[in-house]
């Protein structure tokens, strides 16, 4: 039955409905005694469930085995099989355990119909293979195994490089998963007391060995994919007189279209049996050749065909490790290391202070509940500044090389100290384990790319003191990001974290310190932006700022410099946004939303690159804006401790009340469209989706889950492009469609700094998707550039070259325009 994953309650209603359908429209059929000659029922479990994820185990466990079991027993009761199909890796462990609860099941005792699909480019094949038999053996049942190739090959090694993982769930080689099949095979064949093997495929050589290697009658079928394979197929049942089951999809033209193109996609590829058959200037040994032998000479050739996720960097800069949250081992791992600091009370007291006593101690509260203290911290008044800038230093007597051995061994420290982080960002800014880790991530990436990117550009002079004033709604990330690029230019820093998240920013502090960066270079300075920021940025001693929060400060922040700092100390600003998506009618309605659910609600919408104003094609609206709510519905809102929440708090009570009175106004207007029920006390705010008229309508960036909706007809995309380059932002953009000229087209018109297509619009990475904006956006340079660092050193170009004739260097000038600017 076709169809993509369950987006809501209805989607999963309804393919519930269509297997139910299909099982009793079979079920007449179904006429012969032994079930392996009747019809039989594939279904899909993400299909059944809309949180079909490891994060949400107690939901799936309640809810969709009882689904499975109702099914089951209408296929036992028609004497039919049915098929539990493959999903990702990242959803093996808890299709298992759906299976196991569902096999328990005493109603289905004697029936031998229940069948599983086992996908041989996994790593994990046999031993899913020997976990169902023993499983099958402790219940005293039968059960079918289908042995498939496997069909999410690209997601899979494209995921697991995203997300950092150790290694790839499956393997890299087309030779390697043709050996797997065969060894899986081998392993089927001896288990035939309990279970019936169904082998599919289209290979010629792998149909041939598996005939060859079934020598003692034991009972299996061979499987095909309705219209493939079909001369192949044929012979085999007349020569061998074997059971050829096909696998027919069945699904509405919407549905289709998408299976067809993912099976051509993995039929077309070069390495696929289908496509070299079809090449008549192929040799037919060269087509159908051992597997092994194959295999043995792709290895002793050394070359890996898929880069490593720690190596995708190249060998200069190592790929930041990531955390499995979808693997249960790995979770209860994290778990346990963080459970310690969950009531951890910290104190961070100002052990570089010149003169501690005229720190003055402030509270941390957590802003999931506000009456639960996460710790304390001394600040520093505005008055006793002068101090820290009397004492700070900078750091060139070290070289690029020895600054860049310093922060890699920070980048190190950070990772052995995840556990304390993940607790530190959960606690003090409200971040979901998922938001922690991606965090974590980032800011080991800074380091690295920074301390890479400063023995580049060599040992240029560094500007001198630099103030690093960070935000709180990546007070790790950012903060990180900011100190990193400034010291691995050989700067000192000044870092002033954001009032709301010192801890954070104090263990980090400590972290790079005790890697080797000396206190006098790098000083925190947790207080007040109001006075004490007001006076790190206009002293005469900062010889530039990095700066990340509101458009509004950093313009304050400009005009503090102008007056008092040194005439060429560059302000690097990267500020907030009205940031946009564009959907249009050919856009997949599946993707585009989980896009959206990402880019507008992830971190309760407290990013700066958030979505904000979604423009959805007037013919396509009604029901997209259907799927769309009944999406929000299964979002969890609740303590970010919780690894199966998805959106947790806001910083404070400050925020969640500016938040509220916009999306009140709005409900008292009648343009409140949707809201999702928010948990009780905290600074809590469910999602909503408010209609307007356009991103004119939005005199402010509001900082929270809240996304505005309006409608453009088709020949109105560039009326909407003139709007959003009209409000004077420039972040990020997001474009939905199919049709490449639009892309290209509103792409190139737009004055944005990242634009993202068919995806998320968050998650910009270090090195790969430099982030940053322009307008009312930033000043760039982009954080996590090339540029960055150029622009915190002082290039030995003068202004007479640019117009003599001489060979400049691009970069110098830009960098020499922005400290102009």
């Amino acid at each position: 039955m076709l169809g993509e994953a369950a987006l809501n309650a209805a989607d999963a209603q309804v393919f519930y409905d269509a297997y139910r359908t299909a099982i009793a429209s079979l079920a007449p059929k179904c006429d012969k005694p032994d079930f392996r000659d009747n019809h039989g029922v594939s279904i899909k479990l993400s299909a059944l469930h809309p949180r079909y994820e490891l994060t949400q185990r107690d939901r799936v466990s309640a809810e969709l085995v009882e689904r499975v079991s109702v099914l089951s027993k209408m296929a036992k009761d028609a004497n039919m099989g049915i098929n539990i199909d493959a999903e990702e890796a990242d959803r093996l462990e808890l299709s298992l355990e759906v299976v196991e609860a569902v096999l328990r099941n005493p109603e289905l005792s004697g029936w031998d119909g229940f069948g599983i699909v086992v996908q041989a480019y996994g790593k994990a094949a046999p031993h899913v293979i020997d976990y169902l038999y023993n499983l099958a053996e402790e219940l005293d049942r039968k059960i079918m195994i289908r042995l498939v190739k496997g069909a999410y090959w690209d997601t899979e090694i494209k995921r697991a490089q995203v997300e950092g993982l150790e290694d790839f769930p499956v393997f890299t080689r087309k030779a390697a998963t043709d050996v797997s099949y065969l060894c899986c095979v081998k392993k089927l064949l001896g288990m035939t007391d309990r279970i019936y093997p169904q082998f599919a495929g289209h290979n010629a050589h792998t149909v041939s060995a598996i005939l060859g290697l079934a020598d003692g009658g034991q009972p299996f079928e061979f499987q095909r994919i309705h219209g493939m394979g079909v001369a192949l197929h044929s012979i085999v049942r007349k020569r061998e007189n074997v059971r050829c089951r096909i696998y027919a999809p069945v699904g509405a033209h919407r549905e289709l279209l998408p299976y067809l193109a993912r099976r051509m996609l993995e039929n077309g590829a070069n390495s696929s049996f289908v496509n070299q058959i079809a090449d008549l200037s192929r040799d037919e040994s060269d087509i159908a050749a051992c597997p092994f032998e194959t295999l043995a000479k792709a290895r002793e050739s050394n070359i890996r065909p898929v880069v490593p996720p720690s190596e995708i960097f190249g060998a200069e800069r190592r790929n930041s490790r990531g955390w499995d949250l979808h693997n249960p081992g790995q979770v209860a791992e994290i778990e346990k290391a963080r459970a310690p600091h969950r009531s951890s009370v910290w104190n961070a007291p100002l052990e570089s202070s010149p003169d501690e006593s005229a720190a003055a101690p402030a509270k941390i509260v957590n802003p999931a509940n506000a009456s639960e203290i996460v710790g304390s911290v001394r600040e520093v008044s505005a008055e006793n500044a002068d101090q820290f800038l009397e004492s700070a230093r900078d750091w060139s007597d070290a070289t690029a090389r020895e600054r860049a051995r310093v922060l890699n061994r920070a980048s190190e420290i950070y990772e052995e100290r995840a556990d304390v982080f993940f607790a530190l960002l959960c606690r003090e800014s409200g971040k979901t384990l998922s938001d922690a880790t991606a965090e974590l991530r980032e800011a080991v990436d800074f380091l690295r790319y920074y301390a890479l990117e400063g023995q580049k550009i060599g040992e240029r002079p560094p500007l001198g003191l630099v103030a690093c004033i960070s935000p709180w709604n990546f007070p790790f990330a950012i903060f990180t990001g900011q100190v990193a690029g400034a010291l691995a230019a050989g700067n000192g820093v000044l870092a002033k974290p954001a009032r709301q998240t010192p801890l954070i920013a104090q263990f980090a502090v400590d972290c790079l310190h005790e890697a080797g960066v000396p206190p006098s270079v790098l000083q925190l300075l947790p207080g007040a932006g109001s006075s004490l920021g007001a006076k790190l940025v206009s002293s005469p001693r900062i010889s530039g700022v990095c700066f990340t929060g509101s458009t509004e400060t950093a313009r304050m922040i400009e005009r503090a410099m102008s007056r008092s700092a040194a005439p060429d100390a560059p302000l690097i600003a990267e500020t907030g946004g009205l940031n946009a998506m564009i959907v249009d009618s050919t856009a997949l309605p599946e993707q585009a939303i989980k896009a959206i659910i990402v880019s507008a609600f992830q971190s309760a919408g407290q990013r700066c690159s958030a979505l904000r104003m979604l423009y959805l094609q007037e013919d396509i609206s009604d029901s997209f804006l259907e799927m769309l709510f009944g999406a929000m519905d299964e979002l969890r809102i609740d303590d970010p401790w919780d690894v199966s929440t998805d959106i947790g708090p806001l910083i404070d009570a400050s925020a969640k009340g500016h938040v509220d009175a916009h999306i009140e106004s709005a409900k008292s207007q009648g343009r409140l469209l949707k809201q999702c029920i928010a948990p009780e006390g905290g600074n809590f705010v469910g999602p909503a989706v408010i209609r307007v008229q356009g991103i004119g309508d939005l005199e402010e960036e509001i900082f929270g889950p809240v996304l505005h909706v309006a409608t453009f007809r088709p020949n109105e995309f560039e009326r909407v492009i003139d709007a959003i380059n009209a409000s004077g932002y420039g972040l990020t953009f997001g474009m939905h469609s199919r049709i490449d000229k639009r892309v290209e087209r509103l792409s190139d018109r737009l004055k944005v700094g990242n634009i993202y297509v068919n995806r998320n619009q968050i998650g910009a990475v270090v090195g790969s998707q430099p982030f940053g904006g322009e307008g009312l956006s930033g000043t760039g340079p982009k954080a996590g550039g090339p540029e960055f660092l150029r622009s915190l050193t002082r290039g030995e170009m003068r202004l007479s070259q640019v117009g003599d004739g001489a060979e400049a260097d691009p970069a110098q000038v830009q960098g020499l325009l922005n400290r102009v600017s």
